[in-house]
């Protein structure tokens, strides 16, 4: 972290040999630095969101503290008549006077490094850091470029933008000598319910999948699983909770599941199914979400989904999306009707047993999917069209200005 340091030293003075030992203390203000690269790809689709609304970036962490970087294609202020974008850095956490300093630089892509910089850094600052009051404060520029300058200029290249940003929150504290150093381990409560489960030892209930046999205990099951709650010691028990058959599940999707609720981490898909093909493990994850929602197991089914949403293709895409539909995934949904909508991608998913199944199980996601088809017609149409627009010198929210260099 570069750090600027404001440092104070306290000190008790001795007046005699037998006083005691001076101590001291230091008081250390400083800044904890992190940066975000942030890419707008298709810019000239996000034109005509209309003044106020815009595309943020994925959060980021900086001093224990969350961020976001928000870019309006249209502009923030209505009186600016969508002359300008506008660019933002925002809290995205829980916070109240967070002081920082922030730095947004537009990158030039032309090789010649001309990049637009605005930055608290390396300067004395009249009123010292900017102070975020609460979640969703942010500094940045309503007028940060104007548009018509930004899209005949070397900032906007492929129809992308690029935006590096540096966020310093400052953190002060107060240190005194240090007598002891303990290191303390990360917690292994996987690892450990890990090994019960390995070991055999105190199970009490038997599961039967498809012909196969799982021991588990009801204690552990109840407590990562409030289905499995109700079915082990709820009012409605099963009758026999000692050995309990399971339909509708294939024996190593229960195998995973088993291991998630011991382990607290995905197993090895490879090892699971056998097969080292992606689509095999697409096919287990699949499953898996569907038994993770069963179950009610949120985070086992938000890192399928995740999984599913990072490997998306054509053979199992129709699949993935009936499943989202099914099974209320909304992001993995998005995910997966942007990427059969795709021109390139369409006829070759419509040829699949899978889209067969989704026609059959979700005929409303055909009304979504044209939807989505027609919207990338309509923008490609609109892109082939555009001439281009963007930069001018803004002030942040207080109205202060930051001189941009070159």
């Amino acid at each position: 972290m570069g750090m600027g340091r404001v440092c104070g030293e306290t000190s008790t003075p001795s007046s005699s040999s037998s006083s005691p030992a001076i101590t001291t203390s230091t008081s250390v203000t400083e800044t904890v630095n992190g940066s975000h690269q942030y890419r707008i790809n298709g810019y000239s689709l996000a034109k005509g969101i209309g003044i106020g609304k815009y595309v943020a970036s994925d959060i980021f962490t900086v001093g224990d503290y969350n961020w976001a970087i928000y870019f309006y294609p249209d502009g923030k202020s209505v009186e600016d008549n969508a002359t300008y974008v506008s660019l933002f850095i925002a809290l995205a956490s829980e916070g109240t006077d967070v002081r920082a300093l922030f730095e947004l630089t537009l990158l030039d892509q032309s090789g010649n490094e001309r990049h637009k910089v605005h930055s608290h850094f390396g300067r004395a600052l009249e009123s010292g850091p900017y102070t975020l009051k609460y979640r969703g404060s942010m500094w940045g520029y309503k007028r940060f470029f104007k548009r018509n300058l930004l899209e005949q200029s070397d900032y906007l290249k492929d129809d992308c933008l690029s935006v590096h940003c540096i966020v310093g929150v400052v953190s002060s504290q107060t240190k005194g000598p240090r007598i002891y150093s303990i290191p303390v381990p990360p917690s292994n409560i996987g690892q450990q319910f890990g090994k019960l489960l390995e070991s055999g030892k105190g199970m009490d209930v038997n599961f039967e999948v498809n012909g196969e046999i799982f021991a588990a205990h009801k204690l552990v099951l109840a407590a990562r699983s409030p289905v499995f709650r109700a079915q082990l010691f709820g009012p409605m028990k099963d009758k026999n909770t000692e050995h309990i058959k399971i339909e509708d599940m294939e024996a190593p999707v229960f195998k995973a599941l088993l291991h998630f609720m011991y382990w607290d981490a995905l197993p090895d898909m490879e090892e699971l199914t056998g097969l080292k093909l992606k689509w095999a493990s697409t096919l287990m994850f699949q499953h898996l979400l569907a038994a993770a929602d069963r179950y009610g197991m949120e985070r086992l089914k938000l890192l399928c989904e995740a999984n599913l949403c990072g490997d998306v293709a054509i053979n199992t895409v129709a699949t993935t999306l009936a499943l989202a539909e099914q099974h209320h995934c909304f992001q993995l949904k998005s995910v997966s009707l942007k990427f059969v909508a795709m021109p390139e991608n369409l006829r070759a998913v419509m040829q699949t047993d899978g889209f067969e199944y989704l026609k059959e199980s979700c005929p409303s996601v055909l009304t979504e999917l044209l939807e989505y088809v027609a919207r990338i017609s309509e923008h490609s149409a609109i892109a082939s069209k555009h001439g281009t627009e963007a930069i001018l010198d803004g002030g942040d929210v207080n109205g202060r200005r930051v001189k941009p260099r070159l």
